[in-house]
């Protein structure tokens, strides 16, 4: 990536369980301790997911580690945090999401300029056969890379 970003998170799974669609990129709402647990490194997007309340969207499930210096002005690891989108793109994400079977996915978080931004996308969900499918394809593309390295 280019200068300035630094990956904090990286949502692995989420390429494998769905579809990714469209791709997004949004800021956080976050308390002083979070943005300095997540510039730590202490996140982790394992079993998250984005909400869409009341028009906002919100990244319900992730886990901000609390930051030891805080002591008692800690934060709740697990807190919803809302996420900074445009108008058009909350009514974008908004209008596919009432569709069946698309939900969104958060996909990574990183630093951009000293700020936390979060890269989301609309997914649609896998079948086990397309999981199978993403298997084979991962395996194949490694046996080329091991018998391109031993040539």
């Amino acid at each position: 990536m280019s200068e300035g970003i630094k990956i904090v998170a990286n949502n692995r799974k989420a390429g494998f369980e769905y579809f990714l669609l469209e791709h997004f990129e949004a800021g956080l709402a976050l308390q002083g301790s979070e943005i300095k647990s997540i510039r730590a490194g202490q996140m982790s997007l394992a079993e998250a997911y984005v909400d869409i309340r009341d028009g906002e969207a919100w990244l319900v499930e992730s886990h901000v580690a609390p930051y030891e210096q805080a002591n008692r002005f800690n934060h709740d690891p697990k807190r919803p945090r809302r996420l900074l989108l445009h108008k058009k793109e909350l009514r974008k994400l908004w209008d596919f999401v009432r569709q069946k079977g698309v939900t969104i996915v958060p996909v990574k978080v990183y630093l951009k300029n000293g700020r936390a931004k979060i890269e989301i996308a609309l997914a649609k969900g896998k079948k086990l056969h397309d999981k199978r499918d993403s298997i084979a394809k991962r395996d194949q593309e490694r046996e080329l890379h091991r018998s391109l390295r031993m040539d």
